[in-house]
């Protein structure tokens, strides 16, 4: 199974939830295909409940915020945290919606999900295009009760600007001086091996086709998709499989309300059960809306979401955010207004 590109839900409102801005309109937005499958899930039940829709263009991180700059949607969608000078600059107001993990997917016959372990420096030498074949030995060591097959490996990338990419970059040059030099930490790097595709689906397409494929996605695609993914070791040097308990512990210390614009990176988090490729994903909206309406909207529908979304997250494989930060970020929708200067949220 792959998901789609887009998502489109036809639009209407059942009156009353809120009065300062009654009228229907359609939600749009556009950005990281990371939350993608949720972003979808929710949509879907958020029209059954209020018979509102929305039309989310999964383009990529990149595109989500060039198109909330452009003020062509009503909300963009990154894995990319803006830094405060970024968002001041643009007049952006971010915050999460969910966590989730960037993990190593690869098409290797024989070699179950989560039955391969890499170091942190296997992973950036393998991305670097240094390690050539799977039975390469510091594979082969690693992996002493795996049958590792004389295959080329084909390195998968992000051929656009992504969220994904930037978490996972983020990780490697924290562990790899090699990859930091070389390539380094960005949405969009020039990949020293391999083939582009494009978004999460796009990555995860190009590994079930190319055997000897080695990819990353966002780990709900690979659970939906039935593809391998590897063990990684982290800081602490122990050996973690992901899924929601260790994205949860890598998350465990993160100051959210101390960060701007709740913008904290969650890469190679210390912690015995952290996985080590964790991220945020988060939502941009201009703070002085040109379109009121529709900003409350956006914001209605994502309180919701807060409020009963959370067993479809877990369900998919994201983890919510903790109720204690639900509410602060609930509190700094304040500050988005209308041209009056009234805020849009009460």
């Amino acid at each position: 199974m792959t998901f789609g590109r887009k998502l489109l839900v036809s639009v209407g409102l059942t009156a009353g939830l809120f009065t300062a801005y009654a009228s229907a309109v359609d939600i749009t937005g556009a950005g990281a295909t990371f939350p993608y499958p949720l972003y979808a899930k929710w949509a879907e039940q958020y029209k059954a409940k209020s018979g509102v829709g929305m039309n989310y263009q999964s383009i990529g991180s990149g595109g989500g915020i060039k198109q909330i700059q452009a003020k062509t949607v009503d909300f963009g969608a990154t894995d990319k945290p803006l830094k405060a000078e970024e968002l001041e600059k643009s007049g952006l107001v971010q915050f999460p919606t969910v966590l989730g993990g960037v993990v190593p997917i690869v098409n290797v016959e024989g070699i179950k999900g989560g039955e391969l372990k890499l170091t942190p420096t296997l992973l950036a030498d393998l991305f670097l295009g240094k390690i050539k074949k799977w039975n390469d030995p510091a594979i082969a060591k690693l992996n002493p009760g795996v049958k590792l097959p004389d295959l080329g490996i084909t390195v998968v990338h992000r051929a656009d600007g992504s969220g994904t990419t930037w978490i996972f970059t983020n990780y490697l040059s924290k562990v790899s001086a090699d990859w930091k030099e070389k390539v380094g930490n960005d949405a969009s790097v020039q990949w020293p091996a391999g083939v582009g595709g494009k978004g999460n689906e796009g990555v995860a397409q190009y590994v079930q086709r190319i055997k000897g494929a080695i990819g990353y996605v966002e780990y709900a695609y690979a659970k939906q998709n039935k593809m391998g993914y590897t063990q990684l070791q982290n800081k602490t040097g122990a050996f973690v499989q992901p899924d929601d308990a260790t994205f949860k512990a890598a998350a465990a210390s993160a100051d959210w309300k101390g960060t701007p614009g709740f913008g904290v990176v969650l890469t190679d988090q210390a912690g015995k059960d952290s996985w080590p490729i964790t991220g945020a994903t988060f939502i941009l909206m201009q703070k002085k809306q040109d379109k009121p309406i529709n900003g409350t909207e956006v914001l209605k529908f994502f309180d919701w979401a807060y409020k009963d979304g959370d067993k479809v997250s877990l369900d998919m494989d994201y983890v919510p955010m903790p109720a204690t930060v639900k509410d602060v970020i609930r509190g700094s929708w304040k500050q988005i207004s209308d041209a009056g200067n009234t805020p849009i949220w009460k």
